[in-house]
């Protein structure tokens, strides 16, 4: 398990950080946290559940004081991504970003400040930093939760594209980076095939990134993409037969019978 951070781009103002991957003897799959500090400004990308809080939060302060993180992105709400949310807003005097399609939601996680949450309309947006840099809030919608959006860093030229991409390794065979997306494939089909909505709501997504200029692809679970993997991820991706596309398949009958 690669557990470890890793910085994964630093022009000396400017750092995306990934945070580690942890496994608990729960019945999950690793996950994922990311940082970006600006000019000793933070940013956390979904920071996790209840379970990886306390390994998250060591390895925040390893980079910046939890007094400088000024946001929190969440791409969707699914627990793995934000049942800490109550844990963060008892440390982190920060803005919380979320769709506004789960802002009645999260607090069922505990107790939480709601007027620390930004709600996300469906057009996406953006993060600004004090100095005028912004973060691209990316829609993503359907993939696969009905509000969802992924987070570009125009200096890193990193995505980060939270359940977009994903992998899911066997047992001691993870991997940090994608080094061979023909074979990597059998680590992302069956998630992508289920999870995904339809070929229609991957196709928007891919027509959409396709504007941006993308170094590297930062999934929520499994392996990191760089540019060549990535480009080669989002061919298969835009003709990926997904979701309702597969209902009969998926219901296994015959509803005439």
């Amino acid at each position: 398990m690669y557990n470890d951070t890793q910085v994964l781009f630093d022009n000396g103002e400017h750092k995306f950080i990934f945070l580690g991957s942890e496994k608990k003897d729960i019945e999950s799959i690793p996950t994922n946290q990311f940082l970006i500090i600006h000019k000793n400004e933070g940013i956390l990308l979904d920071p996790g559940g209840v379970h990886v809080f306390p390994k998250v939060l060591a390895n925040v302060v390893e980079y910046i004081d939890l007094d400088t993180i000024k946001y929190v992105f969440y791409t969707h709400q699914d627990p793995d991504v934000s049942s800490g949310i109550s844990l963060w807003d008892s440390v982190l005097d920060a803005r919380f970003y979320i769709s506004k399609l789960w802002e009645r939601f999260l607090p069922h996680f505990g107790v939480f400040d709601n007027s620390k949450m930004v709600v996300i309309e469906d057009k996406g947006g953006t993060i600004r930093f004090r100095d005028g840099v912004e973060l691209k809030i990316i829609p993503a919608h359907f993939l696969h939760s009905t509000g969802n959006f992924t987070l570009y860093d125009p200096i890193s030229k990193i995505l980060f594209s939270g359940d977009i991409g994903v992998s899911v390794f066997p047992k001691n065979e993870e991997k940090l980076y994608v080094d061979n997306f023909s074979k990597h494939i059998k680590y992302i089909e069956d998630f992508h095939k289920r999870y995904m909505a339809s070929n229609k709501a991957c196709k928007k997504w891919v027509n959409i990134i396709n504007n941006y200029e993308i170094e590297q692809m930062a999934p929520q679970h499994g392996a990191i993409y760089e540019k060549n993997e990535f480009k080669e991820f989002l061919k298969w991706f835009d003709n990926l037969q997904c979701g309702i596309d597969l209902i009969d398949k998926i219901y296994g009958w015959d509803e005439r019978k």
